[in-house]
């Protein structure tokens, strides 16, 4: 998993043996990281807020002044922190503590008055499955409690999943939903990921790390070091952003926990007092809640940032709504009314038919376990994608696979079973349902027989691609049905037949 805050593996590489207190120059400091900062402040229940008033700080205490403290308090301070994952006071940790406690001092009074609101839902979500709750201070690391935080590599939300482990533990995403910007969801997901590294390397600190690059690459490192299971001791053999993830994050334990000591008190948030929620059945997009209930729009939307085209579609199961509780009732009482409703441009009925269409065409994974003879070019035609995707899906470079490793890939829900009994079919099986096995005979007779629609070839095009946009056709398929050769070149205006099952 890519760490959102980068600004931190940053750092790590450029702090030396002699750090001193004071804030890490502004050249370190990653875009990300900034950028990532500043969305947070567009936070509906933040900007509804006075983010200047703080809760809870003493009037006596000037709000300019920045407490110091000797290396010597630091190492007591947080000695003396208790917690079940073992913490570690050093150079590196002490220079990610100036960056939270110098550099970016309003913001993290921001994410301190965020906390009041998150915090809760991650202590029980964590508690439930009895993982220590001090997990939590990762949030704070991976997205600076943006639910919307979006890194380089792809990651999303609060968790910072990418997208083929989100859909590993349960998150839908598709066109219309991406469940890892859902608060709720996306922590159950990280609990049940944390609990698993940890029961592969019984560590917490280990599993921390391989929460942020991989178990593969903690057991490298493991195995590099001849076999040592410390975090420090295999710090040189783990990925360079992992040095920096893990003493980011106890120094985000600790900053969090003597915030006052470092003068820094949370800032009023007007985070909702409750949230409840409902399941709706019925397609409604998020302006027809606010304009028949008279909710603020935004408010609507950063409480389900989930839904990426502010609009729920019609679903039987039903999806889920998060409200504040004030809400409930008006919105129960007026959900005739809700769907009744359209605006003047009848943008709500275009964007539901829209939502609609997408969720009809809703992606899931199916994993499919590499034979012997297999190549990425034949697995992208039996499940009917591109060899750009398979790669991007499972980080592979190149062309070289390995029999034995399981691939993920992602197929619309309706054909799930389709895609998945491929993996008890014989080679030539999958060949012939695929449409790469063709019988000269077959094909003339259905080529006299009028059972092939034509395809006028546009700009660009490439036997490839045109055999992609149609299910059990293949580029062979084309060349046999239209008497190309290998050598054949296609051109714009050709008009191919393509055959029909």
């Amino acid at each position: 998993m890519k760490l959102l805050l980068s600004v931190f593996c940053a750092l790590c590489s450029v702090v030396c043996v002699n750090a001193q207190n004071s804030a890490p120059q502004d050249s370190i400091i990653d875009t990300t990281f900034s950028a990532n900062l500043d969305e947070m402040i567009n936070l509906w229940y933040v900007q509804a807020a006075d983010t200047y008033k703080y809760k809870n700080r003493p009037e006596t205490v000037d709000t300019a002044f920045v407490p110091t403290f000797s290396r010597e308090q630091y190492a007591e301070y947080i000695a003396n922190m208790q917690s079940i994952i073992p913490l570690t006071y050093n150079n590196y940790v002490h220079s990610y503590i100036q960056v939270y406690g110098f550099r970016y001092r309003e913001r993290v009074e921001i994410m301190l008055g965020l906390a009041e609101y998150y915090f809760p839902m991650f202590e029980d979500i964590l508690t439930s499955y009895d993982i220590p709750q001090e997990l939590k201070y990762l949030a704070i690391i991976e997205s600076a409690l943006n639910p919307r935080a979006r890194s380089k590599a792809g990651a999303m939300g609060l968790w910072q999943f990418m997208p083929a482990t989100g859909k590993m533990f349960g998150l839908s995403i598709n066109s219309f939903i991406d469940e890892r910007r859902d608060p709720f969801q996306s922590t159950h997901a990280a609990a049940q990921y944390l609990k698993q590294l940890h029961g592969i390397f019984n560590d917490w600190i280990l599993a921390i790390a391989a929460y942020n690059c991989g178990p593969g690459n903690v057991r490298k490192a493991i195995t590099r070091s001849g076999g040592k299971r410390d975090f420090w001791e295999i710090y040189a053999h783990l990925p360079r952003e992992t040095r920096g993830y893990v003493p980011a994050y106890i120094a985000a334990f600790y900053v969090f926990e003597h915030h006052e000591l470092h003068n820094l008190y949370p800032r009023e948030v007007q985070y909702p007092s409750a949230i409840d929620t409902i399941m709706v059945r019925n397609a409604i997009t998020f302006n027809q809640i606010s304009q028949v209930i008279d909710m603020p729009l935004k408010l609507l939307e950063d409480l389900n940032p989930q839904y990426k085209l502010a609009a729920i579609p019609t679903t039987k199961q039903g999806s889920t709504l998060y409200l504040p509780v004030e809400y409930i009732t008006p919105f129960l009482k007026m959900q005739d009314a809700i769907i009744a409703y359209r605006d003047s441009v009848h943008q709500d009925s275009v964007k539901i038919a829209e939502v609609n269409s997408i969720a009809s065409n809703a992606q899931t994974v199916v994993y499919y376990t590499i034979k012997s003879g297999d190549n990425l070019s034949l697995i992208a035609s039996w499940f009917h994608v591109r060899v750009s995707d398979i790669r991007t899906w499972n980080n592979i470079k190149g062309n070289t696979i390995v029999a034995g490793r399981r691939l993920q890939l992602y197929v619309p829900e309706h054909k799930q079973k389709y895609y998945e009994a491929l993996n008890t079919m014989s080679f030539t099986q999958k060949q012939r349902i695929s449409g790469n096995i063709s019988s000269p005979q077959k094909t003339q007779e259905t080529a006299n027989s009028g059972s092939y629609e034509l395809y006028t070839v546009r700009s660009g095009d490439t036997l490839w691609d045109i055999a992609n946009k149609y299910e059990s056709v293949s580029a062979e398929d084309l060349r046999t049905l239209n008497n190309l050769s290998k050598s054949s070149k296609i051109h714009p205006g050709m008009v191919l037949k393509i055959r029909k099952f």
